[in-house]
């Protein structure tokens, strides 16, 4: 076996694997996916119900420096403050910490790695990625797709 075939291979497994999890959990906010499909639009659709990745810097949301709350696009749960918020340069919505109970992760394997996969924790949409460098106070860095997100301007509690 080449070495291409068996990282394909171990990619394929780690999709079967993510993709069996994400269907393992229920969440308390649920549509079927004809409903989704409604709902989202279709770049929408494919970040939060197929665990796409938008391209970076495509989202007008990266460059908001306002006050205000961050929100699930499929459900509108509350994510993330924009007093978390901070510009990571990797081209999507960076954040340091989410808001108390709102999101969820898992492992993924989709590039043969495991990554900590961030989704709404109402939901079940996927949002991003959550990695270790980001800044004080936490040192996380919550890369959340842009177009999974809404973004509601006002004061932050």
């Amino acid at each position: 076996m080449q070495r291409r075939q068996f990282l394909f291979g171990l990619a394929a497994s780690g999709l079967a694997l993510s993709a069996g999890i994400a269907r393992a959990e229920s969440f308390p906010f649920t549509l079927s996916d004809e409903d989704w499909r409604k709902r989202l639009s279709s770049d929408q659709y494919a970040v939060l119900r197929q665990e796409a990745t938008e391209r970076p810097y495509s989202s007008p949301l990266n460059a908001v420096k306002t006050s205000g709350l961050f929100h699930c696009a499929g459900c509108d749960n509350t994510l993330y403050s924009s007093a978390t918020k901070f510009d990571s340069g990797t081209g999507w919505p960076s954040f340091w910490a989410p808001v108390a109970g709102a999101i969820g992760n898992r492992t993924d394997y989709l590039l043969v790695y495991p990554r900590t996969e961030v989704h709404c924790a109402n939901c079940g949409g996927h949002l991003g990625h959550v990695f270790d460098d980001g800044p004080p106070p936490t040192g996380k860095r919550h890369c959340i797709n842009g177009v999974a997100l809404q973004f509601k301007p006002g004061p932050v509690t």
